[in-house]
């Protein structure tokens, strides 16, 4: 009987164990549907340095996540993108947004999902192509940190942190 009773234990203790760690997995559907606030900032090595806050507004149907970004700059630029994250299992989605060439793959595990995709810049006559490569965390206090790398001609040109938080 004791025996029976220290395993069962184990089990249990084994159980809670899994469950924390699934706890601490990114669900971008979880995380980002309703309201998320964020703060950020660019960096490029020719000097270029820009802070910003972000407004964001996620919707959920079952299968894509409706992501606005609604960025107000501190020089007073404001601008509004929109991502559709589509699900195509445990862990994977694609990500289309109108400044993104094509579409990019992202993969979640556990805390952490990566993807990187080609932004054009100048989305007018003119053409600036890099390419970004997001790392987002889900940290221990329940705030995501996006880092990105920036490249051109796969050399690193700049680097953006954002803060991700539930209000």
């Amino acid at each position: 009987m004791k025996r029976l009773l220290l395993l069962a234990g184990i089990f249990a203790f084994a159980g809670l164990g899994t469950s924390a760690v699934q706890a601490r997995d990114l669900v971008l559907e979880q995380y980002f549907a309703g309201r998320t606030v964020a703060e950020g900032s660019f960096s490029a090595i020719n000097g270029v340095r820009r802070s910003f806050t972000v407004d964001l507004t996620g919707r959920w149907n079952g299968n894509v996540l409706t992501l606005v970004e609604d960025f107000h700059f501190a020089d007073g630029e404001k601008d509004r993108k929109t991502w559709r994250f589509e699900r195509l299992g445990p862990g994977r989605y694609r990500g289309t947004r109108e400044d993104v060439r094509g579409a990019t793959e992202v993969t979640v595990k556990g805390d952490t999902a990566t993807f990187s995709y080609l932004l054009d810049l100048d989305p007018g006559a003119g053409e600036n192509l890099v390419r970004f490569h997001d790392k987002m965390v889900l940290r221990d206090d329940g705030t995501v940190l996006n880092t990105a790398w920036v490249t051109k001609y796969g050399l690193p040109v700049a680097l953006t942190r954002v803060t991700f938080r539930r209000p």
